[in-house]
């Protein structure tokens, strides 16, 4: 049987507008943030999708987005964390190397590129694998939900051609053990 799983990348924050390296450190949501997370809710609220389960990064970005959502009860997992960037978090964009990173950030105390997707890969077929989980909400972030995306690409339906931005939903099929992506929901809200 096919159970849906929608991922979700969090709404902006501060250091998305300063254009600062995240990954494990954490920024508040931006008002834009916010309004994104209120667009990814009509999504939901239109496309008639109800929920039985939702889980959130353990960073505070995501949590809160999920909390825009949804006012139902969820789970905080470090699975669904973002790439850790080791020494590089918390300063300017223009550092990192060019894509793709590959295992450049595990010289500085950081993840490998294999690692997180096996993290994020693991984390979610746990959570699919449950019984009770037919139709589950994830928010977590954007290299993370790119990592997963990858892992899964060669079953796509539909294929990334461009970024995922805040709030991008991906819906994927999950049945016997492998994510098929159907849907992109994909908006590059800016104001």
């Amino acid at each position: 049987m096919k159970k849906i799983l929608y991922l979700m990348r969090h709404g902006q924050t501060l250091f998305n507008l300063q254009h600062k390296i995240q990954g494990w450190c954490d920024a508040p949501l931006t008002p834009l943030g916010i309004k994104q997370a209120q667009m990814a809710k009509e999504y939901f609220v239109n496309n008639q999708i109800t929920l039985d389960h939702a889980y959130a990064s353990t960073s505070e970005r995501a949590s809160d987005t999920l909390e825009i959502i949804t006012d139902m009860p969820y789970t905080r997992l470090k699975g669904l964390k973002e790439w850790n960037f080791g020494a590089f978090e918390g300063k300017d964009e223009c550092l990192n190397p060019k894509l793709p990173y590959g295992d450049f950030f595990k010289q500085f105390g950081g993840e490998g590129e294999l690692e997180l997707r096996e993290r994020m890969n693991k984390t979610l077929t746990e959570i699919m694998n449950k019984n009770d989980h037919q139709v589950v909400l994830a928010v977590s972030h954007g290299a993370a939900c790119a990592q997963f995306y990858r892992a899964w690409e060669e079953h796509a339906k539909v294929k990334k051609t461009e970024r995922f931005y805040n709030c991008c939903i991906q819906k994927y099929e999950y049945e016997d053990g492998i994510f098929t992506l159907v849907e992109i929901f994909n908006r590059n809200i800016t104001e």
